[in-house]
C-alpha cells in the first residue's frame, strides 16, 4: 500500500516562499502520475500541479504558473512543491496525491492522498 506524507506547511507573509515535501512510502513504478491538490475553506479541491513520473513532464495551474514548481527526486520517493511569491489566495490545505493512470485534474480519480499540510498566507 502506497503511503504519502506531506510536510512543510506554515504561516508566511505575502511574497514569501515555502517548500512542501511529500514522502512516498512503497513507491511503485505503476504510479504514473503524482501531484498536489489544495482545498481552501468553503471551496472545492483544485489541482495545483502534476508530474508524469516516467518522463518528468509537468503541468501547473494558471493561478500558480511562474510561482510554483513541482519536482520529484530521482529515486521518486520524494515529491516537492516549491512555492514562491505566495499570496493570501494560496492559503489552503495542500495534499500530495498519486494515481496509476495518466495525469488528470479530477481529484476523484486519484488513488492515494496524504493527510494534508496547512499553508496560511497573510497580507
Amino acid at each position: 500500500q502506497v503511503q504519502l506524507a506531506e510536510r512543510g506547511g506554515d504561516s508566511v507573509q505575502a511574497g514569501g516562499s515555502l517548500r512542501l515535501s511529500c514522502v512516498v512510502s512503497r513507491y511503485t513504478d505503476n504510479l504514473a502520475c503524482m501531484g498536489w491538490f489544495r482545498q481552501a475553506p468553503g471551496k472545492e479541491r483544485e489541482a495545483v500541479a502534476t508530474i508524469v513520473t516516467a518522463t518528468g513532464g509537468t503541468w501547473h495551474a494558471d493561478s500558480v504558473k511562474g510561482r510554483f514548481t513541482i519536482s520529484q527526486d530521482s529515486g521518486k520517493d520524494m515529491l516537492r512543491l516549491q512555492m514562491d511569491n505566495l499570496q493570501p489566495e494560496d492559503s489552503a490545505t495542500y495534499y500530495c496525491v498519486a494515481r496509476y493512470g495518466s495525469c488528470i485534474l479530477d481529484p476523484a480519480f486519484y488513488n492515494y492522498w496524504g493527510q494534508g499540510t496547512q499553508v496560511t498566507v497573510s497580507s
